[in-house]
């Protein structure tokens, strides 16, 4: 374990603390505010842990299939 964190500690740079993370990526979501029918909310949740991102894969394969239509 004390080898693990060695090899961590070696990986971050001098000025960066150990609870800060690194530099991330750029983001490929963007954050919004919705509001969805309780209907459409309590389905998706039903489904369990992921729902979010269920919710955005039907909204997606949506925009997929209507793109060019008015």
């Amino acid at each position: 374990m004390r080898e693990l964190r060695e090899q961590l500690a070696a990986r971050r740079g001098p000025d960066q603390r150990r609870d800060q993370r690194g530099p991330q990526p750029r983001p490929t979501k963007v954050a919004v505010t919705v509001r969805y029918s309780p209907e459409v909310v309590t389905y998706f949740k039903a489904t369990g842990a992921g729902w979010q991102t269920r919710m955005d894969a039907v909204l997606r394969d949506y925009v997929a299939r209507h793109q060019g239509q008015p």
